[in-house]
């Protein structure tokens, strides 16, 4: 068994890195330097130099990384919700009536 950090976990960590990084630069606009900061120190504990050198590998190689992609969540309406019945254990009558449609 080989010794060592999983080359298989560093890929990982650093595509996900680059994901956080745009998120907080592009749909946070967080400023560059509050960005690093807050990825060193909160999220990933690493220093801000390694970050930035992750960033500018990923940046270089040819498969960008893409942020993951937003799936909306189904909106019920009342009328979908009331199918379900208290026999069920669901509690019917704390649906708010103010979302009929």
């Amino acid at each position: 068994m080989p010794r060592g950090r999983s080359k298989e976990l560093i890929r990982k960590r650093d595509k996900k890195l680059c994901r956080r990084y745009y998120f907080w630069t592009e749909v946070k606009r967080l400023r560059f330097d509050d960005t690093l900061r807050l990825l060193s120190e909160e999220e990933f504990f690493i220093s801000e130099e390694r970050i930035l050198a992750i960033i500018r590998q990923c940046s270089k190689s040819d498969s960008s990384v893409t942020p993951v992609p937003k799936v909306k969540q189904p909106r019920l309406t009342y009328n979908q919700l009331s199918l379900f019945t208290d026999e069920a254990g669901y509690p019917v009558a704390q649906i708010h009536r103010d979302s009929k449609t």
